[in-house]
């Protein structure tokens, strides 16, 4: 069975710590994760520090093994836009096709006060996934890179 730990701030993390949930975000989002400085900037974004709105991350274990992580972002942008930014989920790659990917985003449905969005690349096998949850695509995405 699935046991799924939500945390919300720094003392949260008992059975891991927070690098090795780090770690293993980084690993296991592959070709379709951040750097890891980037990463960690979602999760310190998630524990409201610099006065952001706040979110959560959840640690899912199978048989006490770390096999999945999320992070949900609060937009702080109510209505026009919506409430939650489903960030990153990543699954270890041996314990995919069981299901515990739509368990842990159907977990964090649960936690997350408001709609939920989420960046996904046409390419991504687990946009499928997201379509099953109910996600919708409803925009094209533009970026101006201002750099």
């Amino acid at each position: 069975m699935l046991e799924i730990v939500k945390i919300t701030k720094e003392e949260d993390f008992k059975e891991i710590t927070r690098e090795e949930f780090l770690d293993f975000m980084f690993v296991h989002l592959g070709r379709f994760g951040d750097p890891k400085p980037d990463i960690n900037k979602s999760i310190d974004y998630a524990f409201g520090m610099d006065n952001k709105p706040g979110g959560f991350l959840l640690a899912a274990f199978y048989e006490k093994k770390l096999v999945g992580g999320l992070i949900m972002n609060k937009t702080g942008m109510n209505g026009y836009i919506p409430d939650n930014i489903l960030v990153y989920v990543a699954v270890d790659a041996s314990y995919r096709g069981k299901g515990f990917g739509g368990q842990i985003v159907k977990r964090s449905f649960k936690e997350a006060e408001g709609s939920v969005k989420l960046h996904v690349e046409y390419d991504n096998p687990a946009k499928r996934l997201y379509e099953r949850l109910g996600f919708t695509s409803k925009y094209a995405e533009m970026r101006y890179d201002n750099k």
